[in-house]
């Protein structure tokens, strides 16, 4: 059974940083795209960040540009969301994401984690 188990989530103040992790088990995800997504209380999910298999080619929401990164680690079968600069508009929870069916942008992943709440106070 895959899992997508998501951690690191919390309160922060705005100016802070957090960083998420997402751990992998089941099968192996070196060879597919990882991402995240969030959702904001009352909005629809959006697309955060995506990195594919090869930790090469990254992609990020014009919104998180400049302060959040994406990383993995394949040996650890880890995807990471640092979050840098935090703002209240970012508060949401989380959604670590693998295995897309299409574009990296489009909320169409195989594998869902359960999520992890972000909240960043002003």
């Amino acid at each position: 059974q895959v899992q997508l188990v998501e951690s690191g989530g919390g309160l922060v103040q705005a100016g802070g940083s957090l960083r998420l992790s997402c751990v992998a088990s089941g099968r192996t995800f070196t060879t597919t795209t990882m991402g995240w997504f969030r959702q904001a209380h009352g909005k629809e999910r959006e697309f955060v960040a995506a990195i594919r298999w090869s930790s090469g080619p990254t992609y990020l929401a014009d919104s998180v540009k400049g302060r959040f990164t994406i990383s993995r680690d394949n040996a650890k079968n880890t995807v990471y969301l640092q979050m840098d600069n935090l703002r209240p508009d970012d508060t949401a929870v989380y959604y670590c994401v693998a295995a897309p069916r299409g574009m990296v942008h489009s909320t169409n992943y195989d594998y869902w984690g359960q999520g992890t709440q972000v909240t960043v106070s002003s």
